[in-house]
């Protein structure tokens, strides 16, 4: 195996074993004191786990399906030494603990998001990728019996790998679905926290790419299934699977990168190395986490350009909510995959959740339409960007039976046209997210939003007020999930300090039940 240190960083040339390089790095990360993230990205990966667990418990409270399914499930398998599912302090099967609470973390679409995109090292292979799998550090710490400081290392760690994985390699060019990336992060995190060695790490990620590719044919279809939802815990609970024969002495296929008939030779040929170099960094503020964006309520990271245009809109130009019925198109201007993904034809009549959360035409109609209600009121909607998006801020609610079929959405959802940009938007993304948005009321009256590259949530945008801004999803989504989760916040907001025994009780909560979204 090639390593070479690079100040606070390893690279894994694409001529060197890569799968053996991600096992010794997360070693080392996690265990010979290597890992010395910055107070500052302890921090945004800290923003990002209170989300994605406010996320999925508020999830939970909604039953929606899959997280119920599989926490049900995981209640089954029964294990003194295994982890905790959320609220809940029985421990069970470590990797059914960690595939329920990464379907339910998941289930809204609303947590963290990357794009593949470090243009310093020439790595913009634009990869997807969501904050879907902090469940399995957690989960080994669990095991382990580690302080939260170990969890939330280990929570940058898996960002980091599958982060820089993004940024290397395009799975969806292909048609693959994009948590292999955060399989093969985690099978390395769990196996370095749980004292596997390098080579352990190397079998277990053989075994989840020859055995375990998820095609992106979860997400094809008019009206999308729980499949689509449940892509990161069901890869994420076989690559735990893995770790864990590989630690009981299974031997997977070795150097899996360079592997001839393993997924990145066969798609982007080469004369036997890996297609790309990779580089890990181990210490310092230069982390992948540093550039994922979050979301600032329900909806695809792809339409974040088209919210902050309606908002920037609605705020600079009273008249459009001051006479609705003189509203007669709308027209959003996008990117590529943005167009093609959430401007799907398909999209444009959801009639599941999940579908409606990738329909751009219904993500900003509804958000339209809530601010029609409030102004209709008699209400000042909003004072400034950041109150702007917290009083329009899209809930569960906004993606209920009731709200699928609201006539006031439908009739918006009319009016909008969707295009694409052309190589003047493409070429802007995934730097940004590139959008624009006009409105035209009767008349000819038309309003423009001008190019949006980094809306609110973007990891790039410096106007915001983010921390409120979260603080006030966190608030929303807690309220739904249980009768007082302001305690339950702040423990997830102090994961970094939280003592051994704190880190085996943090799921001892109570759910509420509240009315089904489906």
């Amino acid at each position: 195996m090639t390593t070479t240190e690079i100040d606070t960083a390893v690279s894994l040339p694409r001529n060197s074993n890569q799968a053996l390089g991600i096992g010794q790095f997360a070693c080392d990360f996690m265990r010979a004191g290597m890992g010395t993230p910055s107070d500052s990205v302890l921090h945004r990966t800290t923003m990002f786990f209170t989300d994605s667990v406010l996320c999925g418990l508020s999830a939970l409270a909604c039953r929606t399906n899959a997280p119920t399914v599989l926490r049900d499930e995981a209640m089954m398998y029964a294990d003194d030494s295994g982890a905790c599912c959320f609220g809940s302090t029985c421990r069970v099967k470590p990797e059914k603990a960690i595939a329920a609470n990464a379907s339910a973390v998941r289930e809204w679409d609303s947590n963290g998001t990357n794009f593949g995109f470090n243009p310093s090292l020439g790595h913009t292979a634009g990869e997807f990728g969501h904050n879907d799998f902090y469940a399995v550090p957690l989960a080994a710490a669990q095991v382990a019996g580690l302080d939260g400081a170990a969890a939330l290392r280990g929570m940058v760690c898996l960002d980091e790998i599958r982060g820089r994985l993004a940024e290397v390699f395009s799975l969806k060019s292909y048609r693959i679905d994009h948590v292999v990336h955060g399989a093969i992060a985690s099978a390395a995190v769990y196996g370095a926290m749980l004292g596997a060695t390098p080579q352990q790490i190397e079998s277990a990620i053989g075994m989840t790419v020859a055995h375990y590719i998820p095609w992106r044919a979860i997400r094809a279809g008019h009206q999308l299934s729980d499949s689509k939802g449940a892509s990161a815990a069901i890869s994420t609970e076989v690559a735990v699977l893995s770790m864990l024969r590989s630690m009981r002495g299974f031997v997977g296929p070795a150097d899996i990168f360079r592997n001839p008939e393993a997924i990145w030779r066969q798609f982007e040929p080469t004369d036997g190395d890996s297609p790309f170099d990779l580089v890990l960094s181990h210490s310092g503020d230069d982390f992948a986490v540093m550039g994922m964006h979050f979301k600032l309520g329900l909806y695809e990271h792809q339409s974040a350009g088209a919210l902050q245009g309606l908002i920037d809109l609605l705020m600079q130009n009273p008249e459009i909510l001051a006479e609705p019925d003189a509203l007669s198109e709308i027209t959003i201007t996008a990117y590529q995959p943005a167009f093609g993904i959430i401007g799907d034809p398909a999209k444009r009549d959801p009639h599941t959740r999940q579908s409606a959360d990738h329909s751009m035409v219904y993500i900003v109609s509804t958000m339209l339409r809530k601010a029609y209600e409030i102004f209709g009121e008699g209400k000042t909607v909003a004072d400034g960007n950041d109150a702007w998006w917290k009083t329009l801020m899209l809930a569960p609610i906004d993606y209920g039976v009731e709200a699928l079929h609201d006539p006031k959405t439908r009739s918006l959802m009319e009016t909008i046209r969707f295009e694409h940009g052309g190589p003047e938007y493409d070429e802007r993304y995934p730097d940004g997210i590139p959008t624009s948005i006009s409105i035209t009321l009767e008349g000819g009256r038309t309003f423009e939003s001008g190019l949006i590259m980094y809306p609110s949530g973007h990891a790039r945008n410096t106007t915001c007020d983010l921390e409120d801004i979260l603080a006030h999803k966190a608030d929303l989504l807690g309220r739904i999930s249980m009768d007082d989760a302001a305690s339950t916040i702040d423990r997830c907001n102090t994961i970094g300090a939280l003592k051994v025994d704190e880190v085996a009780d943090l799921m001892d909560f109570t759910i509420a039940e509240r009315d089904s979204v489906d």
